[in-house]
């Protein structure tokens, strides 16, 4: 092992590393192959092949709107979700088609991109469904706005048809990490990925050291392997989850330094990871040997007298949680995942799904980070 990390046809540190993957952490986009389910309910390889030509959806990225004269362009784009392409661990698990959000030119992602702004500043989201065969809209949680910007088909009267697009005004006026998602047949869109996190930052807000956005996710690939075409039978009332992922990717996908977001620290650094709950699921989420405070729930900051050391916090479905810790600990890899443990599982196998990392920059140069590196598809 050198002290070198890198990707087919790149050299990276382990200090570059760690500053490309820590604040919304990631990137790239990942090879894949088209699925199917196993026994135990994962997709696991091969379907029908609707989703063989579509592109890979990419993990997500941070637009900072307050760069780009508060305005953003956000577009639908079907594609397939490489939750985990790899062989190890239970995969591939892929979704053969998602519905992923892209941001201007960037890469289309799932989680859509994280929309970053400033207390205070008016943002204006637009909906290019210009190319679309399906309606669409966007609604912002958190914020105050007026009622046409609402986001809701059915209340407001607005909806985005196939060859249309629409401006949104949103208020950046209550800081603190929000969601966004689609709002036209709600039990579908957000089960076909178009989700994503919204974050305000408060005035004079101070970044910490390492500073993350994780959303958590459960799917009945059903749904995604019935709108690509497979002969599926699938009913929102008769939902069975058997994918489990975080922004976007399933363990141990989620421990790629590009695709993934493992949490890179190094001795004494304060952490700080907004985390939401974009499911219709709850989930216990579990640290090792790190105990964390929560200073933020649902755009609110939790008053100083409130807060307590804990290491398990229970995410309804979307809701928001900030948790701030030292990494203070032995150097070492330790977990972070749901602890309703078949949620940690790839169809049957375990451990997979919804399962990351915090991992010390010390112990990048152990066999034990490089068999994970392996496992994870990332060549060192």
């Amino acid at each position: 092992m050198t002290n070198q990390i890198g990707a087919p046809g790149t050299s990276i540190s382990r200090r570059e590393f760690m500053r490309a993957t820590g604040s919304a952490g990631v990137l790239g986009l990942a090879g894949c192959s088209a699925p199917r389910a196993d026994a135990g309910g994962a997709v696991t390889s091969a379907v029908d092949g609707g989703g063989d030509d579509l592109p890979a959806a990419a993990a997500p990225q941070v637009v900072d709107v307050t760069e780009q004269n508060n305005q953003v362009t956000l577009r639908s784009v079907t594609s397939k979700l490489p939750a985990h392409p790899g062989d190890s661990m239970g995969g591939p698990v892929e979704l053969p088609r998602v519905w992923a959000w892209q941001a201007d030119d960037r890469a289309p992602s799932v989680p859509g991109p994280v929309i970053r702004t400033q207390e205070g500043e008016d943002i204006e989201v637009t909906l290019d469904n210009t190319e679309a065969d399906m309606p669409h809209t966007i609604h912002f949680h958190g914020v105050s706005k007026t009622w046409e910007n609402d986001g809701v088909p059915t209340t407001t009267g607005i909806t985005v048809m196939p060859g249309e697009e629409h401006t949104y005004e949103i208020p950046a006026n209550v800081p603190g990490t929000h969601l966004y998602h689609c709002h036209y047949q709600t039990h579908r869109h957000i089960d076909m990925g178009m989700y994503g996190f919204f974050r305000v930052d408060p005035e004079g807000y101070e970044p910490a050291d390492q500073e993350l956005f994780m959303t958590v996710k459960d799917w009945d690939s059903r749904l995604n392997r019935q709108l690509n075409g497979e002969d599926v039978s699938y009913s929102p009332r008769d939902r069975t989850p058997d994918v489990f992922t975080i922004n976007g990717r399933s363990a141990p996908r989620t421990l790629h330094p590009e695709d993934g977001s493992p949490v890179l620290v190094s001795q004494g650094d304060t952490v700080r990871i907004h985390f939401g709950n974009n499911g219709y699921m709850s989930h216990p989420i579990h640290t090792h040997n790190h105990r964390f405070t929560v200073v933020e729930k649902d755009g609110s900051p939790v008053p100083e007298v409130a807060q307590h050391d804990q290491d398990v916090v229970s995410m309804a479905p979307a809701e928001r949680k900030t948790l701030e810790f030292e990494a203070d600990a032995d150097p070492g890899i330790y977990l972070i995942h749901c602890h309703k443990v078949a949620h940690a599982m790839n169809g049957n196998t375990y451990p997979g799904g919804m399962v990351g990392a915090i991992v010390y920059e010390e112990a990048m140069d152990s066999d034990i980070f490089a068999q994970l590196m392996d496992y994870a598809g990332y060549e060192l």
